[in-house]
């Protein structure tokens, strides 16, 4: 088949303004946010607006043996959705609707290309939410899925697989198939649906997702506690969980960040300049209850928690500045990129072991004559640090030798971003080799020519 019969077997299938061709395509669709981006050109991106489109699609690709890359909404920080040259790319941007709304069993369907800001003002009259909140709100259901994003909700509501109850999906060949459905629980055969969760686009398309949603909160509070040093706030977090008050927020933001996000965002938090003075770390904590009278028992409980354990002050935010300062701290990648930090880390460590870790990470960084800082969901031991250091060889040195320390300690190298192609060459290095082999076998079961999504991940050929 020659480009112009292809062009126009694709144009059959999606319409004429279903797709843009090389090298005429969108600048945005050739690129996700990884700070290493190396723009590849697609022969085709396409815009479905249906899942029999979608079939269609992957059955031509698998066919002819074209290299197919799904795509979100671009969000993603490890280089996922970095188009394949001469291949597809498949862009869910038209297949953006809320499919059904089921009140009473607290379940929503919805197609893969709603983001979670359009879910969330959809779903805001209904008193339901869903629940993950991983900072960037113009990120879709679909990249949610594949990625198994958490963000700062997952230390109390967890991550996108604890809220997906079933998928649509396509597979290379084009066939369609559906996993679990509208039911909290099933023992019925493979859990189909959590192996595609976070599995980056390799195994199959999404095409729908169904949903369980959660009750909205209706009292919140945002509580700012500063402390002395990092390893005060990273140790007394195991209490904070411990003690029963759930809350649904716990992060810590080093001086360093602070700093930078309060900068960046004209923020005042009423810090006293004396207490200021003294703080290397922050814990933010979020407390939401259905009662006035239980948030204030809260907050009293919580305070009683972290001044025992050293903190300097307790600042219980009006509902302005908790709001921005959540805000801010969504922000916190940005600024990083904007300040010229060289990678953004996920890593995930097991809880009690944050203040070990983070003990290391300086030390390793000193070493290799990087700087850090950082932040994180510290309430799941998910560690975020930007790192500076410029030449590509040492800090590939030195992230490996840190990522090898948290494995060594129980961590997985990404909590939430993903692997992609950023982070590919230590996850196979420091994965067992088993492990891969039936990762790999999985793969071929999916997707035996290759084509989805191919060259990250488990993949170690280079990108064409």
């Amino acid at each position: 088949m020659g480009p112009l019969d292809l062009r126009r077997e694709l144009l059959d299938i999606v319409g004429e303004r279903g797709a843009t061709f090389s090298p005429d395509h969108q600048p945005d669709d050739l690129h996700d946010e990884t700070l290493h981006p190396d723009p590849r050109v697609p022969y085709a991106v396409l815009y479905p607006t249906c899942t029999e489109q979608v079939s269609q699609i992957a059955a031509l690709a698998s066919t002819h043996g074209i290299p197919v890359t799904p795509r979100g909404s671009g969000t993603g920080l490890s280089g996922g959705a970095t188009p394949v040259t001469d291949g597809f790319v498949v862009s869910f941007a038209r297949m953006n609707q809320l499919l059904r709304l089921d009140t009473l069993d607290h379940v929503a369907v919805v197609q893969p290309g709603i983001t979670l800001r359009e879910l969330g003002e959809i779903l805001a009259p209904s008193g339901l939410r869903y629940p993950v909140y991983p900072g960037e709100l113009s990120g879709s259901l679909g990249g949610n899925v594949n990625t198994n994003a958490g963000g700062m909700r997952a230390v109390r509501h967890g991550v996108t697989r604890h809220h997906v109850l079933g998928l649509e999906l396509v597979l290379i060949d084009g066939t369609i198939v559906r996993t679990g459905g509208a039911v909290v629980k099933s023992s019925s055969g493979y859990d189909l649906t959590q192996l595609v969760i976070g599995s980056e686009g390799t195994l199959a398309m999404v095409t729908e997702v169904t949903l369980k949603l959660s009750p909205t909160m209706p009292h919140s509070s945002t509580v700012l506690v500063p402390f002395r040093t990092l390893e005060e706030v990273t140790r007394i977090v195991p209490t904070i969980v411990g003690s029963g008050l759930e809350p649904s927020m716990l992060e810590y933001l080093d001086v360093l960040t602070m700093s930078a996000i309060s900068n960046a965002t004209n923020l005042e938090l009423g810090v006293l300049a004396s207490v200021a003075e003294q703080t290397a770390a922050y814990l933010i904590i979020v407390l939401e209850t259905r009662t006035d009278h239980q948030l204030a028992d809260d907050i009293a409980a919580l305070a009683f928690i972290v001044e025992g354990a050293g903190a300097l002050d307790v600042y219980v935010l009006a509902p302005t500045a908790g709001t921005r300062l959540i805000e801010a701290r969504e922000r916190a990648f940005w600024v990083g990129k904007a300040a010229g930090a060289n990678e953004i880390i996920d890593v995930v460590v097991p809880r009690s072991s944050v203040p070990t870790f983070l003990r290391e990470a300086t030390q390793i960084a000193q070493r290799h004559d990087a700087f850090i800082s950082g932040c994180g969901h510290v309430g799941d031991g998910n560690v975020h640090l930007s790192v500076f250091l410029p030449d590509e060889h040492k800090r590939a040195a030195m992230l490996l030798e840190l990522f090898r320390f948290g494995v060594d300690i129980g961590c997985q190298i990404s909590g939430e971003h993903g692997i992609g192609r950023d982070k590919q060459a230590p996850y196979l290095e420091l994965t067992d080799p088993t492990l891969l082999d039936l990762q790999r076998r999985i793969k071929h079961a999916f997707d035996p020519s290759q084509l989805l999504n191919p060259y990250r991940l488990l993949d170690e050929r280079q990108l064409p």
